[in-house]
């Protein structure tokens, strides 16, 4: 229950991840006081396929707002702030919904972020070479929407004749709640290639065979620009009022896609008096991580730095006047999923799991710690046994979506100790591909000396520790453990102009939690273990070449 004394103020944030979407009542300090979440349908027609109902998500949405909201005087809530996923959301004139699959099914008119359906099409734009792709570590990735669109115009005729309006996840949301057509610049920037100076490259356009998206002025991917956080003309529609339970006229934030809201909701937390470098550094110090289904590395800088591989440099899409370069991973949270559940041990392991009413990933963190020899690092366990953790490609910071998973070291064993050892060895090769990514951004001008986590995974202690002993960094975490939830809510704080900048409501709201610290102990295991990874990755072109070579040679 909600305590008595109620603030004079309210902000709610809606996170809309790949599954789930969550909802946080916060207040003026940051601090969470409702939360509510609720599943999304993801469609999977066929590999690499991922398919969305952008009714389903707004159903949701409405949905946990009115559950966080219910205890509350809703003229006291100032402000809402909407982030997403960076899925492509396609609707007819009439704002109705168009199937983006062969089956025509109206339900499903949303082309998910990890749908890889047009890894052909991001292979031709990236073969024209044009300057747009500058911004983009040099490489257009699949992920995003020009490659998508393309894809569209070939497979479905029909769709792309009667399509008129293609949104980004968060600025679909934004026009439910205020009818408004004006996208966020963080997602126009980030997967659209919109330039902050000279707009839209109609030479881009027309030189990857996307001409007749040019025509009527853009209209139907965005002519209108708002950065993050500010506010959309009107606020909240009396209609999307009544269906989210709110006041008409409740100010909405320009949105943000879910890492960028992320990146927001934990790295302006003040360090002072804990020790860390970053304390007396600026926020450009710091890397911001939102691990869950797939995880984003965010690093922000004061003029732009080109980094081969990472996306970005991007101007202002977080934060007014800095860069941003984004790394990531595709497969992290649903890697571990894939390798957890996918072993031949997982029921006998749920069931000991149940048995001691502890979650599967409970059970795994503390086996890991128990098969541990006397006097051993638990670390040490894999040393025999290595991940190459791009089963779903490798985003950064080689951009090659063809990248395939690897593991080294498997025995005949079905036991739920050796499902325990491909755990941890899948833990350590996600963090020694953020190590990766650091090392990149390094050798590109960024000077990182602090981490600072949230999402699902930071709530997992043995993948947070893995990477503050691989990278040599302390991980930061919120206090709030929704940290995206929070990043969402500040977006309608800045709308309701309760703070002056950005800054501020960051300086207002974001609290840290605890510091974890790498253990010297496992340094050089870590520095050999990284080794590894990166001969592993060499070895797999190899592999490629010797068997490229190999089929040749048979047609010729």
């Amino acid at each position: 229950m909600l305590s008595l004394r109620l603030p004079m103020a309210w902000y709610v944030g809606v996170d809309v991840g790949t599954a789930s979407v969550r909802a946080g009542l916060v207040d003026r300090d940051g601090m969470v006081h409702a939360w509510a979440s609720e599943e999304i349908r993801v469609h999977q027609p066929q590999a690499g396929r991922y398919e969305q109902d952008s009714q389903d998500v707004w159903r949701a949405c409405c949905h946990v707002v009115r559950q966080v909201t219910t205890n509350v005087d809703v003229h006291q809530i100032r402000g809402i702030g909407f982030d997403a996923t960076c899925s492509l959301v396609v609707l007819d004139e009439d704002f109705g919904p168009l199937p983006v699959n062969e089956e025509g099914e109206r339900c499903r008119n949303i082309v998910m972020w990890c749908d890889h359906r047009a890894i052909g099409e991001a292979d031709q734009i990236n073969c024209t070479r044009h300057a747009a792709l500058a911004s983009l570590g040099g490489v257009m990735s699949p992920e995003m929407q020009p490659p998508k669109l393309l894809w569209l115009k070939r497979n479905l005729p029909d769709s792309w004749k009667k399509a008129r309006h293609f949104f980004d996840l968060p600025d679909f949301l934004t026009w439910k709640a205020t009818g408004s057509l004006t996208r966020s610049l963080c997602c126009v920037v980030c997967k659209w290639t919109y330039n902050v100076d000279s707009g839209w490259d109609q030479s881009f356009w027309d030189e990857i065979g996307l001409s007749d998206i040019c025509q009527e002025g853009y209209s139907r991917i965005g002519v209108d620009f708002l950065g993050p956080g500010q506010p959309l003309s009107g606020g909240l529609t009396t209609h999307a009022a009544d269906e989210l339970g709110l006041h008409p006229g409740t100010a909405v934030g320009a949105a943000l896609i879910d890492a960028h809201a992320g990146t927001i909701g934990v790295i302006g937390g003040d360090v002072t008096g804990l020790g860390l470098a970053c304390e007396s550094q600026p926020i450009t110090a710091r890397l911001s991580m939102i691990g869950g289904t797939s995880t984003c590395h965010m690093a922000l800088s004061d003029k732009a730095l080109f980094v081969g591989g990472v996306w970005g440099p991007y101007f202002s899409v977080v934060l007014p006047g800095l860069w941003l370069n984004e790394g990531g991973q595709s497969a992290t949270g649903s890697l571990i999923e894939h390798i957890v559940t996918g072993h031949p041990a997982y029921n006998e392991l749920k069931k000991i799991a149940d048995a001691s009413g502890q979650s599967t990933y409970e059970w795994l963190n503390r086996r890991v710690v128990s098969m541990a020899t006397e006097g051993a690092a638990p670390a040490t366990l894999t040393s025999d046994l290595h991940v190459c953790p791009d089963f779903h490609g490798n985003r950064s910071p080689l951009a090659d979506s063809s990248r395939k998973g690897m593991v080294i070291g498997l025995d005949l064993s079905h036991t739920c100790d050796s499902l325990v050892q491909l755990y941890l060895a899948t833990l350590q090769a996600l963090a020694l591909g953020t190590r990766h990514i650091l090392n990149a951004m390094t050798q590109s001008g960024h000077n990182v000396s602090a981490i600072f986590m949230c999402g699902g995974l930071s709530k997992n202690s043995l993948y947070v520790q893995a990477h503050a002993d691989a990278t040599g960094l302390p991980v930061v975490l919120p206090a709030e453990a929704e940290a995206v939830v929070v990043g969402a809510a500040i977006l309608g704080a800045c709308a309701s102009k309760d703070f002056t900048s950005m800054q501020e409501a960051m300086q207002h709201m974001v609290r840290v939690g605890k510091v974890i610290h790498p253990d010297p102990a496992v340094r050089s295991f870590y520095e050999r273990k990284y080794k590894v990874y990166m001969l592993m990755g060499r070895n797999q072109l190899e592999y490629r070449s010797l068997m490229s070579s190999a089929d040749h040679r048979a047609n010729s």
